[in-house]
């Protein structure tokens, strides 16, 4: 069977850059067909129409990936596809609809560290953005974060592959749970994961007294500067985590098999099984 995945992006969290390549990343699965609509920057609900372009491709589960899915826009959007497996993939101010998600049967995947921007027209242009997002990649992906996203979206596929009424993730990624995925063989490396995971969380918390509380811009262009510094020092922190276990040998893969099946291994040399 061949399961249809719909992504929809609304806004822009780290995650939203490479999601549907987590899933397919030597592009030669066989065992799912993909199709991304995006609203791009913004995400007020009248955005939401991009969820029926989706509707034309009769997804098999759909992922829904935006800032605060609390927000109209972001619900708009996943609640057009009530009924089927959804999964929103969403950063820490999304907590505040846990239950609502919860209740109305939607799976989620929160990722503390996905960190809010320092969204200051003095600051933020487009070199800025681009930068803060790669540092933002750097530590999801160094850490264990995406391969959390990774293995949660693999469950639900195998699942309708099986015939069988998926279970949906409700996981927040948390430090903890993210250098489990990482799977560090060396504890320095896991302690240098960390650092930067609990970093980039503190990221949002300074953004967002930056762009929504301080008035002053002689309080507010360095708040968000700052909280980009934070963010380039966690992706700094991530990026040798990842050079001491390849020192060791011991950096974990998880490559796909062309039937969708994960494998692993850790020494650079040996095949994946």
């Amino acid at each position: 069977m061949v399961v249809k995945v719909g992504v929809l992006k609304m806004g822009a969290i780290g995650t939203a850059l490479l999601v549907e390549y987590l899933l397919d990343e030597r592009a030669d699965r066989e065992d799912i067909e993909v199709r991304v609509v995006t609203s791009g920057a913004k995400m007020q609900p009248e955005e939401a129409v991009v969820a029926e372009k989706l509707k034309e491709f009769d997804p098999d589960v759909i992922i829904v990936v935006s800032p605060n899915a609390a927000l109209p826009g972001p619900k708009a959007a996943r609640e057009a596809f009530e009924g089927k497996p959804v999964i929103v993939i969403s950063d820490a101010p999304a907590k505040k609809a846990k239950d609502e998600l919860k209740e109305k049967g939607f799976g989620y995947i929160l990722i503390n560290a996905d960190s809010m921007i320092g969204a200051r027209r003095e600051f933020l242009d487009p070199t800025e953005m681009a930068l803060f997002n790669s540092d933002v990649v750097k530590v999801l992906a160094a850490t264990g974060a995406f391969r959390l996203v990774q293995e949660a979206i693999d469950k639900v596929i195998e699942d309708i592959k099986a015939g069988k009424q998926p279970e949906l993730p409700q996981v927040v990624v948390t430090a903890e749970r993210a250098v489990a995925a990482g799977n560090f063989s060396n504890p320095y490396a896991k302690a240098k994961a960390m650092a930067a995971f609990y970093i980039a969380e503190k990221v949002a918390d300074i953004d967002v007294k930056g762009c929504f509380i301080e008035k002053d811009p002689e309080k507010y262009i360095p708040l968000v500067a700052s909280a980009h510094e934070m963010m380039r020092v966690a992706a700094i922190l991530a990026d040798q985590a990842r050079e001491i276990e390849k020192g060791n040998d011991t950096v974990y893969r998880t490559p796909h098999s062309k039937d969708g099946a994960i494998l692993s291994k850790t020494q650079l040399m040996a095949k994946p099984e």
